[in-house]
């Protein structure tokens, strides 16, 4: 009997709160944004998920908390490695060291992302060099090796990044995040930076990459169009907090949570006669004061009485998905 597949990444109430500080020399906590309130999910090893919604709802402080470049207030970030499930949330930082090359990250900007005093070359082998795990012509033949599979060439290793376009630069950052061969990749809006056409350049080298390295992605977008050709399933976040999540295909053809429909509704879309079905109004929750009750109540179209008043948990509604809605 096959056993089940084990999650590569498992998040467990995850919470990620900054204090808001009263001016003055005593200074003292009058307030606390919920950055990321209590947000669970797995990925699968060699999946993608993608991780959508509006600017503020919390999307990259989720990715930074899970890779520990923030400290998490609390909850549990699970990462199997070498045969172990490790609690992220729990080591410290030289326990965490050993950790790094498993786990890396795609920033949203390749023109600030990338030091403009370092070569290419030094740029993608900094890590080897940081790691102790390449060094003289060996670190120039992975390099080299690297910038070939991303769609540089061996040359580019000299060069500086005010020399290479933005879709070039994007490829130098991704040559980066893999040239430590890890497991977990977090793209923090990758491609919203560039242009369109260099937008599906930059995707499709993804999907080849993952397929060559077996990568599992955390993708997160605001482009739902990207997010629909990339991802195997998609978690939509709210206000801190996820809101649903379910395989691609089910989401875009039949979502259930008010605010996926919204999100869905406001993609452009060529047909004249296709009508908004949710025209949301008021403005996006605030963090540091959320509403009581569902934080998506005082925009929603469907809102009932209880709404305001307690908060809905991400409830599973079959077949994979979880809806938080006390419509379910």
């Amino acid at each position: 009997m096959t056993e089940p597949r084990q999650p590569l990444l498992s998040v467990k109430n995850l919470r990620k709160y900054f204090p808001i500080r009263s001016k003055g020399f005593f200074s003292r906590v009058v307030g606390t944004v919920k950055a990321v309130d209590d947000v669970s999910f797995d990925v699968m090893p060699g999946e993608t998920l993608g991780l959508v919604g509006e600017s503020g709802c919390g999307k990259t402080t989720a990715a930074r908390t899970i890779l520990r470049a923030l400290t998490p207030t609390s909850g549990q970030v699970d990462f199997r490695a070498d045969g172990r499930i490790y609690d992220l949330a729990a080591l410290t930082m030289r326990q965490l060291v050993a950790l790094r090359p498993k786990m890396q990250m795609m920033f949203q900007d390749p023109f600030s992302s990338l030091n403009p005093r370092m070569t290419i070359g030094t740029i993608v082998g900094e890590p080897l060099v940081i790691h102790n795990l390449a060094k003289g012509g060996e670190l120039k033949g992975r390099v080299a090796e690297m910038l070939v599979k991303v769609g540089l060439k061996p040359e580019h290793a000299i060069r500086y990044p005010h020399a290479f376009s933005g879709g070039q630069r994007q490829r130098a950052g991704i040559a980066r995040a893999l040239i430590m061969q890890p497991s977990l990749v977090v793209a923090d809006e990758p491609v919203s930076a560039l242009d369109v056409s260099v937008q599906a350049q930059i995707i499709n080298l993804m999907e080849d990459l993952q397929a060559e390295f077996n990568l599992t992605y955390v993708f997160i977008a605001h482009d739902l169009s990207v997010v629909e050709h990339i991802s195997d399933r998609v978690a939509v976040m709210y206000a801190g907090r996820i809101a649903e999540l379910a395989g691609t295909e089910d989401l875009f053809q039949d979502p259930k949570h008010p605010y996926t429909c919204a999100l869905l509704s406001a993609v452009p879309n060529p047909d004249p006669d296709r009508k908004m079905r949710f025209d949301l109004v008021g403005e996006v929750a605030d963090p540091a004061n959320l509403p009581p009750g569902c934080p998506f109540h005082p925009r929603c179209p469907k809102r009932f009485e209880g709404c305001d008043k307690r908060m809905p948990p991400l409830k599973d509604c079959g077949e994979g998905r979880l809806v938080a809605c006390h419509l379910y």
